[in-house]
């Protein structure tokens, strides 16, 4: 985890010396900021798991229903379902939400890109089940709903390859960024720390995991002035690091929590860029 935050933060810091060196050759003459242009876009995609991610969320998510301890707090006692709830897996497909805040100047564009993936749920078969301990005694253990959803922000680098106010324009982008995985797991099970072998029970709560991210995408864009509507696609590298929960990480052989989620999409984003001041100066002096 430690490897993966630090090399985001070199990326980053690396783009901030890029700006700021850009930003210092702006007062020498290289470009003109009346000519920098605001904008602001939403935009909605479905994205498509890998197999590898559609897997994790499916083994990750529903830990402890195959064969999964659990107890009651302040209670010492050991219990397994007598038989597994029936859960419904996740699909493979999932929708997101996109609100982008960014400046454009001539054919490059700059932007921060939050995302919101929707709470993806699958819902559980009843209140309680019955837990058995080795004795045949039987105990209620209560039941959740299983949950999984992720936000994240990547800076985006782009370009207008056909001109900066062409009716129909391409737009390669690329950036970096982080995601947050957040799940939220069906009952009460024990969690063992494989290095103290201390226990605790998962709580009714989420747990989360943080990744570094890549995103790559095309837009085909629409201008109408200062209005615009593309279609767009890409691809988002993400590697999650292994799942903390209750202060001890899922056994990462048995639930492989150190793994990808890599997910490519397909939206329709609408954007308003505003006027630069050079063009409101033009239109004072119509």
């Amino acid at each position: 985890m430690k490897t993966k935050i630090a090399s985001l933060c070199a990326a980053a810091v690396l783009s901030i010396l890029a700006f700021a060196t850009s930003s210092s050759a702006a007062e020498d003459g290289f470009y003109d900021k009346d000519h920098i242009r605001g904008f602001v876009s939403f935009g909605a995609d479905f994205r498509g798991m890998t197999e590898a991610f559609n897997d994790y969320v499916n083994k990750v998510g529903f830990a402890g229903l195959n064969g999964g301890t659990l107890r009651h707090k302040g209670d010492s006692t050991v219990y397994r379902f007598a038989t597994n709830p029936k859960y419904s897996k996740f699909n493979q497909f999932y929708p997101a939400l996109h609100f982008n805040i960014g400046a454009q100047y001539k054919q490059f564009l700059t932007w921060f890109d939050i995302n919101f993936a929707l709470t993806q749920i699958s819902e559980r078969p009843a209140k309680s089940a019955q837990g058995m301990d080795e004795n045949a005694k039987y105990s209620t253990f209560p039941l959740y709903d299983a949950r999984w959803f992720n936000y994240g922000a990547d800076w985006m680098f782009g370009w207008k390859v056909l001109g900066e106010d062409e009716f129909f324009n391409l737009i390669p982008a690329v950036g970096i960024g982080f995601n947050m995985m957040n799940i939220h797991f069906t009952s009460n099970y024990i969690v063992t720390n494989t290095s103290s072998s201390e226990e605790t029970i998962m709580r009714d709560r989420y747990y989360s995991t943080i990744a570094a991210t890549l995103n790559a995408e095309l837009e085909a864009r629409l201008q109408f002035d200062q209005f615009s509507v593309g279609l767009y696609g890409g691809y988002r590298v993400i590697r999650y690091n292994e799942l903390n929960v209750e202060g001890a990480n899922l056994d990462t052989e048995s639930f492989n929590t150190d793994n990808d989620g890599d997910t490519w999409f397909v939206g329709l984003r609408f954007t308003w860029t505003f006027l630069s001041p050079w063009a409101k100066k033009q239109q004072d002096k119509l």
